[in-house]
């Protein structure tokens, strides 16, 4: 039995807060048909060997390319959706147009890649909690990911399952003294979705828990590997897998060509923003990623910076306070008049120079005119109206 998670029924509203309440980030299978789940990962380990080994099962003998991709796109499982439901409602929309198409999507360009391959965005979309544990996974250990691929397709040779065929090319070659499988698309353009059952095409599965499916556990499947029909894709599967590295890098010729852009950087880079508010499922991509990560040390530095803008206008509303009630005691005493030192202008001028001697706007409040608009000032900026 292949371990498979429920479809969702999609909701018109893709809100932000109807994903916080069904809970993207923690689905779980009702305790009547799910599968046992994985041991927890041991202590340190950002995702356990065992955990790896179920996700990556059903797309390690993807094509290369087609791996990066999808690996990339899993990282933001909300756009996911968004996208499979536009792809099943434009399924005439392809090649040029759907390039055109794309431009006006919002989506990460690694989800608007894989509108060119719908059968894979819509395996995303019914398969979400699989979806993004996967995404997590990758950001919290890319090494080990890439490494587990080319385990599982060691043991997809070895048991007879991983070979050249009219749809791929496969074939092997050392890096750092490791055999490396390199999985190719007979032709370049064309994309040939692999079929294949993953509790048995790697030989005996070696761990008492299945591993995930694309499909459900009533699908007949091929013997051995199978091929969906060809999908032109042209330059729209820009991903690509760096063995020797061990991570995923950009075409960035076809990247360009597909977004319409003209990048130079090779180097895959997330982007949080995109993530729409789902949290990561491991605490190493929420603590790079998520909070206590690059958006937190963001917002910190901007925080600062208000701090300090804050108090540099408090300082300056003080030291204007001080002068004006220093001119305004030096025309008492000239005037020679106990009336004029006792004048409303002169009273509020001496309360702010009060205020101002205290050392800032705040020492003091509601003393004098001053005091009171640097306050309203300082509200509103806390406030968000003042927000730069």
């Amino acid at each position: 039995m292949t371990h498979r998670m429920p479809s969702y029924a999609l909701l018109p509203s893709l809100a932000l807060a109807f994903w916080v309440t069904v809970g993207l980030a923690s689905a779980q299978q009702p305790a009547a048909t799910a599968a046992p789940s994985a041991p927890a990962a041991a202590a340190g380990a950002a995702v356990s060997q065992q955990e790896l080994d179920q996700l990556l099962a059903p797309i390690a003998l993807y094509p290369d390319a087609l791996v990066a991709q999808i690996l990339m796109a899993s990282t933001y499982p909300l756009e996911v959706v968004e996208a499979a439901r536009w792809s099943k409602a434009n399924p005439a929309v392809k090649d040029k147009a759907l390039e055109d198409a794309m431009q006006k999507q919002a989506w990460d360009p690694a989800v608007k890649a894989l509108a060119a391959v719908p059968t894979v965005l819509a395996h995303m979309n019914e398969n979400l909690s699989w979806t993004q544990k996967l995404g997590d996974a990758f950001l919290a250990d890319q090494k080990a990911v890439m490494a587990t691929i080319q385990v599982l397709r060691g043991k997809a040779q070895a048991a007879g399952n991983l070979k050249t065929t009219p749809e791929q090319k496969v074939k092997t070659e050392v890096v750092e003294q490791k055999t490396v499988y390199i999985i190719e698309s007979a032709k370049p353009e064309v994309v040939y979705v692999p079929t294949y059952n993953p509790t048995v095409v790697y030989g005996t599965w070696w761990y008492p828990y299945p591993p995930y499916a694309m499909y459900p556990p009533a699908y007949v499947y091929p013997p051995g590997v199978g091929f969906a029909t060809g999908v032109i894709v042209g330059a729209a599967i820009w991903g690509n897998c760096n063995w020797g590295g061990n991570n995923v890098n950009i075409n960035v010729n076809q990247y360009n060509s597909f977004n319409k852009t003209n990048i130079q950087n090779t180097n895959f880079q997330h982007n949080a923003d995109h993530r729409k508010g789902v949290s990561y499922g491991n605490q190493a991509a929420a603590q790079k990623y998520g909070k206590g990560g690059a958006n937190a040390q963001s917002a910190q530095a901007r925080e600062a910076y208000r701090g300090r803008e804050q108090a540099g206008a408090a300082s300056q509303q003080g030291a204007t306070a001080k002068a004006q009630g220093a001119s305004a005691q030096q025309g008492a005493r000239a005037g020679g008049g106990e009336s004029a030192a006792r004048s409303p202008s002169a009273s509020t001028a001496a309360a702010g120079a009060r205020a101002g001697a205290g050392g800032g706007a705040f020492t003091g409040a509601g003393s004098g005119a001053s005091t009171q608009a640097a306050s309203g000032r300082g509200a509103a900026s806390r406030g968000g109206g003042g927000r730069r």
